[in-house]
């Protein structure tokens, strides 16, 4: 299964990155670094009222494959910017997603969004690794992280000013999610990540159990303006969307047709901090 495969190929890669990464340097080189941006923050405030969007570069996917051809993080990342995203997620993960650590580093560099870091996070390094890219948070993914693993790598990423996002797909991993916290960012995987067939009904059935005080997001299969009413009318306050959008020639005209436009408030302040 995917799944298993790439928790192994994550299991060498944290050895090999324990080699080169020495975390009390790494400790130093961070209290050095400016402040996170506030991931969950942003979430909060979204520039579309009532749906947040967290919108990802995405180059390719196991199930899928190559996605986006003419793949160009940066310039995606300014696209999605400029079109009222919320927040960036970036993959990192080379061998499934063919993602890199570098494109976060330059999209840090270009945008003024909190950034999400989507990889595979089994191990503490990979956190500290996260946070020196440029990472304002770290996906937490509940299928492969016991509920002890899961609170330990949360209190990481906070120790370091990272927010944490937590995936579910199931009720059993948000029952094991719930036993670790009651707030912060929940994400309901509509994907199921050893099948990678998707269905929306999951966020519907599982936001009945997300606390209100948590911010719901919807992850994966979102393709219309009709999925972010369905996905909205059953509890999600967010939502993260990557294929379809990388799928588009335009990003500015794919995030207006699924989101909605932006409130004209939005787009002057947006002209006002782009002087």
């Amino acid at each position: 299964m995917y799944l298993d495969r790439i928790v192994e190929t994550k299991k060498k890669e944290v050895q090999t990155l324990k080699e080169t990464l020495n975390l009390a340097e790494a400790e130093s080189r961070i209290a050095a670094m400016p402040p996170t941006l506030g991931f969950e923050a942003a979430l909060r405030r979204p520039k579309r009222p009532g749906m947040a969007l967290i919108a990802e570069v995405k180059k390719a996917s196991p199930s899928k494959g190559l996605i986006r051809e003419d793949f160009h993080p940066v310039q995606l990342a300014r696209a999605y910017e400029e079109a009222g995203a919320d927040c960036l997620s970036v993959l990192t993960d080379r061998d499934y997603f063919q993602g890199s650590p570098d494109y976060l580093t330059d999209i840090r560099a270009a945008v003024g969004l909190p950034l999400l870091r989507k990889d595979f996070v089994i191990d503490e390094t990979q956190i500290y690794e996260a946070r020196l890219i440029g990472a304002d948070a770290v996906l937490l993914i509940a299928a492969i992280l016991p509920a002890q693993r899961l609170r330990e790598l949360k209190q990481v990423a906070e120790s370091l000013g990272l927010d944490t996002l937590i995936e579910v797909h199931n009720a059993e991993e948000l029952d094991n999610v719930l036993q670790v916290t009651d707030r912060g960012l929940i994400g309901v995987n509509n994907r199921n990540l050893h099948t990678f067939e998707t269905d929306l009904a999951t966020t519907v059935e599982l936001a009945k159990r997300v606390p209100a005080q948590a911010l719901l997001i919807s992850e994966s299969a979102i393709r219309t303006a009709e999925d972010i009413a369905y996905v909205a009318s059953g509890g999600a306050r967010g939502v993260l969307i990557g294929e379809t959008f990388m799928r588009r020639p335009v990003i500015g005209e794919a995030v207006a047709e699924v989101m909605g436009p932006l409130p004209a408030e939005a787009g002057a302040s947006r002209a006002e901090e782009s002087r």
